[in-house]
């Protein structure tokens, strides 16, 4: 049964999760307001609150928060979806990179 093919929720990421360096206090602490749009991008060295694969790279809108993780709203095609992900795994858009 060797060749039998990974269905998990980590497959066919070993590249798309490659990532250098370590996490930050102040990325793990980041405070990101009701309606900011954020990027997703998965940190493979924090574990906790991470969201499927499928979302890696999509841009989504905060909601609310739940515990020390976010709310983000993101359209599929034409259903909304609501992920619940740690701050670990999101980047601030806009006026707040420059």
């Amino acid at each position: 049964m060797s060749g039998k093919k990974a269905k998990g929720l980590r497959a066919k990421t070993r590249d798309k999760f490659k990532r250098k360096g370590k996490i930050t206090v102040n990325q793990l602490l980041q405070e990101l307001k009701s309606g900011q749009t954020v990027n997703i991008k998965i940190n493979s060295s924090f574990h906790s609150g991470i969201p499927h694969h499928r979302y890696h790279g999509a841009t989504a809108k905060v909601i609310g928060r739940k515990g020390n993780a976010f709310v983000v709203g993101l359209r599929v095609g034409k259903t909304s979806r609501q992920l619940v992900v740690s701050p670990a795994h999101l980047h601030a858009v806009g006026s707040e990179r420059k």
